[in-house]
This record gives structure tokens, C-alpha cells and sequence, in this order.
């Protein structure tokens, strides 16, 4: 009976990664629990253990802190915000594009770091400075958006990485897309030595 219970838990779970996957691309966050030549074994922040086919090449990110004195006029930024009740947008993270991503993402959309957060891709064209908080006119093709970054707000920017970044314990956002049936990996930005990517 208990194996009865088990089979039938692991075939629930499965069609929960399934309909999760239902879409591409989907974005993981959470920690690497395991690799190996062709799977990474990932636990998503809501608990899924999931098993993610490794591709044959993709890129891996390093995601680190900096300051925010980084945040600087003309930088292009995406910002993940929540709106306030007073209508104002308020970052809950802010990533500083090396110079070679300027364009990426370009816009504003829905985004699902948390339930209700928007995502702004785009440049700063105006800022306001105090010692620890920012207020950004962020401009972007289809037009701009005014944002206040407080001082909690984590500041990260990422370099080239390398497979030896994916190691048990690394907290990571994985970008996963369903290919011959299964979730493979196809983007990975992870932090070093404990850092949580906060995208």
C-alpha cells in the first residue's frame, strides 16, 4: 500500500512539472541540489525537487553585490518592483547591465519574483540622489517609468561564469525550457560562496 502511495505521489509530481513546464520559458529560482554529466538535480523555492537535463552548451552567469553608487545616469538597468499604495514603484531589486547587455529585455512587463511585481528593463535618464535611496526616470523604447530605490534594495550586476559555480548548496535562478519532453537547462545565474541571486 505504501508503494502504492509512493508511485502515485511521484506521478502527481510529475504532472505538476509538466504543467509547469507547459511553457517556455520558464524561470527556477531556488538551490542546486546535485550535478552530474546530464542532469542537474534543482530544489525550486516552493519545494520541487526537480531533475533538469543539462544541455550541451548554455551560459552560466555569476551574480554579485555592488553598490549603489554603480546606479549611475545612462545606465541601463532592470528593476523588479512592487506598486506601492501611493502608486509609486519600488524597487525590490535593481541589476546593473554590463555594457555589452545594454538592450536586453527592453521594456516593462509583469514579473514573477513575487506575486504582483513588474520588471523594468531600460535606461536611467534622470536621478535623483540621496546617501542611501535612488529615484530613476527610467526610459525605454515604448516609454518611461519613475522608480524609487530604497536602501534595501539588493544591487547585483553579473560577469561570465563557469561550471564550477554549480556546485550542491548554490543558490541559483535557472531558465528552463521543456525540449524532446523534458525540462532542460538553458540559462543559469548563480551566486558564489552563499550569495542568492535576488532577480
Amino acid at each position: 500500500m505504501k508503494k502504492i502511495r509512493s508511485i502515485a505521489l511521484l506521478i502527481c509530481m510529475f504532472g505538476v512539472a509538466a504543467v509547469a513546464f507547459s511553457q517556455s520559458p520558464v524561470r527556477l529560482r531556488g538551490v542546486i541540489e546535485k550535478i552530474d554529466s546530464s542532469t542537474l538535480t534543482f530544489r525550486e523555492r516552493n519545494g520541487e525537487v526537480l531533475a533538469l537535463k543539462i544541455a550541451e552548451k548554455f551560459p552560466i552567469q555569476e551574480v554579485y553585490p555592488i553598490d549603489i553608487t554603480a546606479i549611475e545616469s545612462n545606465a541601463y538597468l532592470g528593476i523588479a518592483t512592487l506598486t506601492r499604495a501611493d502608486g509609486v514603484l519600488e524597487a525590490l531589486e535593481v541589476l546593473v547591465f554590463p555594457e555589452a547587455a545594454r538592450g536586453s529585455g527592453e521594456g516593462h512587463y509583469p514579473w514573477d519574483l513575487q506575486p504582483g511585481s513588474s520588471m523594468t528593463n531600460a535606461t536611467v535618464a534622470n536621478l535623483v540622489r540621496t546617501d542611501k535611496s535612488r529615484m530613476l526616470t527610467m526610459k525605454y523604447k515604448d516609454g518611461e517609468k519613475t522608480i524609487f530605490v530604497p536602501e534595501s534594495a539588493p544591487i547585483v550586476t553579473f560577469k561570465p561564469g563557469n561550471a564550477e559555480l554549480l556546485i550542491p548548496g548554490a543558490f541559483a535562478m535557472i531558465t528552463a525550457v521543456l525540449k524532446d519532453g523534458r525540462p532542460t537547462v538553458m540559462r543559469v545565474n548563480v551566486g558564489k560562496n552563499g550569495f542568492k541571486p535576488p532577480m
